[in-house]
């Protein structure tokens, strides 16, 4: 059973000229063949669909509301894909009734979807599919932001390890294969966090047979964790933007995994896509694959590491530090507490500042960032008050 997933679809800039025209194939072309030789291809829906732009009603929250239209359904058909992921940052930022649309569109053009629904449980809920005799299950979850899903509202699954451990138990009585699709991470960040690894490695623990992550718009590395494969990162598999045309943004791959009972083996499939040059995917030359291979390698031997990748987590944290505090400013002196406690001032947290600090108490990512720069900030502030006190002890 060769199961092919890839990365992140948005229909935006250029990519959106292409599908106003019905020219799918100088977006696809180039990957038909991959997904030709799979059993069945997934991709992630990085969008909701708007059939009416009088159901629209974009949420409020910080970031771009992403859309798109039911030609971009047409496309991944023409691509070959089977399914679509839908547990991402982005499946409501047109409201419920948009992201339910979604789900109507691509069902009734044959597409399979997991990961969102119109609550909770009809988000969580596992997709079994029957290939090559054997039964597939595929759990598809995100990170929390602005698009989870709750007891009566629709949305994503959430990532929930409490609660994807009964559904991985659940669903080991029921198939042969189980994968679990995770849409999370720091944007622009080519590794785990020490908890995504131990999350994943976790679900390899309790019964998934593999494990795969998007969301950070570039590429990270693999390891092979108790003989099943973990993938931490896919990049955009076609995804537009005015300025990111070169660099990690356009690079990506496609993982076909082989589900046999002996072994699960994998293979990788490099590309480009959204350059200066071109829009569509286009499959690495020799010369760039021999770079890509390169790269993974060096990623890899960090994500092999935990010291390595402990250390460059932590020079990542340092470098984002001072824009994560910056978003927790102003009003902390005591004077200017009181007058703001006593509402003579005028108040900060509101609006997009407001957003941007629930976004980054929410999300697993964003909130792994703050922490670490908040631990810093306070053992600056200790190093620097034992100094001051020092010299004042001196002094006196």
């Amino acid at each position: 059973m060769k199961i092919l997933v890839a990365g992140d679809f948005c229909p935006s800039y250029r990519i959106n000229d292409f599908l106003q025209k019905n020219n799918f194939k100088g977006l696809f072309a180039n990957i038909c063949l991959v997904t030709e030789q799979a059993d069945y291809s997934i991709v992630n829906f990085e969008f909701p669909i708007v059939k009416n732009r009088n159901y629209a009603r974009p949420i409020t929250k910080c970031g771009p509301n992403l859309l798109g239209s039911e030609s971009s359904v047409a496309a991944i058909r023409y691509a070959g894909f089977n399914c679509c992921t839908l547990a991402n940052n982005h499946i409501l930022d047109q409201g419920k009734q948009c992201c339910l649309d979604t789900i109507e569109v691509l069902c009734n053009s044959s597409i399979d979807t997991v990961g969102a629904g119109k609550n909770a449980t009809e988000a969580e809920r596992v997709l079994y599919k029957d290939l090559c005799g054997e039964t597939l299950a595929i759990i598809n979850c995100c990170e929390h932001e602005f698009s989870i899903a709750d007891e009566t509202s629709a949305g994503a699954n959430p990532l929930n390890p409490i609660r994807q451990y009964y559904i991985i138990q659940e669903a080991r009585k029921k198939a042969d294969y189980i994968i679990v699709i995770i849409h999370g991470g720091h944007e622009h960040f080519q590794l785990p966090t020490i908890r995504m690894q131990d999350t994943y490695r976790f679900f390899i623990d309790v019964g998934a047979d593999a494990v795969v992550n998007h969301h950070q718009h570039c590429y990270s590395g693999y390891e092979v964790y108790k003989d099943k494969p973990v993938f931490y990162g896919l990049g955009n598999l076609l995804f537009d933007h005015a300025s990111k045309r070169s660099g990690c943004w356009t690079e990506g791959y496609m993982v076909s995994i082989d589900f046999q009972k002996e072994k699960i083996s994998f293979e990788l499939t490099p590309y480009k896509q959204c350059t200066e040059d071109a829009v569509g995917v286009i499959l690495m030359n020799t010369e760039e694959k021999e770079i890509f291979a390169h790269k993974i390698k060096e990623l890899n031997v960090i994500i092999g590491d935990i010291l390595a990748l402990r250390n460059n987590l932590d020079k990542y944290y340092s470098e984002s530090a001072k824009e994560e505090l910056l978003m927790m400013e102003p009003y902390t002196d005591t004077i200017w507490y009181q007058f703001s406690k006593r509402g003579l001032l005028p108040k900060f947290l509101k609006g997009e500042k407001k957003l941007r600090i629930e976004n980054h108490i929410i999300c697993e990512s964003h909130r792994e960032k703050l922490i670490y720069a908040l631990k810093k900030y306070d053992e600056k502030y200790t190093e620097s008050y034992k100094n001051t006190h020092n010299i004042t002890m001196e002094i006196r």
